[in-house]
């Protein structure tokens, strides 16, 4: 009986803390760098460019303009991916785009919001990107798993990143 009473106290701890979690921790930010042996403005052009993304992000399947600003501040596009499978749409908003400095990115992707901000900074002949992300979920219950899942999201941004540095320095 007392191994019963311990299993059940432990169980129930495990849950207030996993639902704790969701009150407590309401947006997940981390950061991300590589640097790219482009110029400045070659590494600009060539993250910006929506015709070749899909060759450094496979995932995008398609692109659709919804709508698009002469200086792309405030631009908005909706993205269909490849989830393992699943396709998935997800809409996206620029926020911020300065030439050869930053672009802001808004994605609201099924009930997880992700806001990607990249600084793009001069190294010498090299080009470094820095990314900063911010990703909250639109429901409780999300907001309760992303905590521990938030190196997966990390993880698949470095890989893009990854994928990006490898494109252009092909270019």
């Amino acid at each position: 009986m007392r191994t019963i009473k311990t299993i059940l106290t432990i169980l129930i701890i495990v849950t207030l803390l996993f639902f704790g979690t969701g009150m407590v921790v309401k947006e997940n930010n981390y950061t991300s760098e590589v640097t790219v042996n482009k110029s400045l403005s070659e590494t600009f052009r060539l993250f910006n460019n929506r015709e070749s993304i899909m060759l450094w992000c496979p995932e995008i399947k398609k692109i659709e303009t919804i709508e698009e600003k002469p200086d792309f501040t405030g631009s908005k596009y909706r993205i269909t991916m490849d989830n393992n499978g699943e396709m998935m749409t997800s809409k996206e908003k620029i926020l911020a785009h300065v030439k050869d400095q930053k672009v802001t990115l808004f994605f609201d992707a099924e009930q997880v919001l992700k806001t990607y901000n990249y600084t793009f900074t001069r190294q010498g002949n090299s080009t470094k990107i820095l990314l900063e992300a911010s990703v909250q979920a639109e429901t409780y219950m999300l907001s309760c798993v992303f905590p521990y899942i938030k190196g997966k999201f990390r993880k698949v941004d470095e890989q893009y990143l990854s994928n990006f540095k490898a494109f252009a320095e092909k270019q």
